[in-house]
């Protein structure tokens, strides 16, 4: 008898082992066809992206990855591969220019800040903000930006839109490095006049007007010399007569 019972016992374990033995090989042909399916599935959407990758590719549509400032990308900004090379300069040159609009800027709220702390009263630092908020936005949106699509797509009316925007621009700049006492009221720009104000009586300040008056005069000169290299590749590239023609043929449709 006690032979039979183990006997027995050890037929059931067997089979309990063969049981288990069967659920773990369904478990892994389970977990198998999972993985076969969840790799099918990646390929699919692989493929789906490069077909529309090679869709946006055939159509001349370049992507815009944001990519500087590297620390903490906010904008796209890749000269190197967006720019034709003989274009590339011109292009380092006009962002130049947008980081020098940054720094007069910010040391001309730098200025303010130390103005009011003189007794100069909260409304040139009010400005100075608003300089600082709407200005350097401003000048990437309106003609950095054009720019830079006008040199990567050699489009004639994104260079139209840029020499109207950077115009203002070098107006205001010149405007900022002589700061006369009208329009703005106050003296919320470190231009020439309200440095010559301010040497006597506040000589710090003073020297912190001198030094905004040299970043703005600096400022301008290089926004000058940018607009004219941009408006000679323009003229010289048959871009101009391109314009215009473009120009009329807007203007027929209109009418149209």
């Amino acid at each position: 008898m006690v032979g039979e019972k183990e006997e027995g016992r050890g037929q059931r374990e067997t089979l309990e082992r063969g049981v288990q033995c069967a659920v773990a090989e369904q478990d892994l042909k389970a977990k198998e066809a999972e993985l076969k399916a969840k790799e099918a599935e990646l390929a699919r959407r692989e493929q789906e992206i490069k077909r529309k990758e090679d869709a946006i590719s055939r159509a001349g549509i370049k992507l815009e990855v944001k990519n500087w400032p590297s620390c903490l990308p906010i904008i796209h900004h890749d000269v190197a591969n967006d720019i034709p090379i003989h274009l590339q300069r011109m292009q380092y040159v006009a962002f130049s220019t947008l980081l020098g609009l940054v720094l007069c800027l910010v040391w001309n709220l730098f200025t303010m800040l130390v103005g009011c702390f003189n007794g100069q009263g909260p409304a040139i630092l009010f400005l100075a903000i608003i300089y600082v908020i709407c200005g350097i936005p401003g000048a990437y949106i309106l003609w950095y930006r054009p720019l830079y699509r006008a040199m990567r797509t050699d489009n004639a009316l994104k260079f139209g839109w840029f020499f109207l925007s950077y115009m203002v621009h070098i107006g205001f700049c010149i405007y900022a490095s002589v700061a006369p006492p009208f329009v703005l009221a106050g003296h919320s720009l470190t231009g020439f006049f309200p440095a010559l104000y301010f040497i006597g009586d506040h000589h710090m300040l003073g020297i912190l007007y001198f030094v905004g008056f040299g970043l703005f005069c600096a400022e301008s000169l290089l926004s000058i010399y940018v607009i004219q290299q941009v408006l000679m590749y323009f003229r010289g590239s048959g871009k101009a007569a391109e314009a215009r023609r473009e120009a009329a043929r807007s203007t027929v449709m209109a009418a149209l």
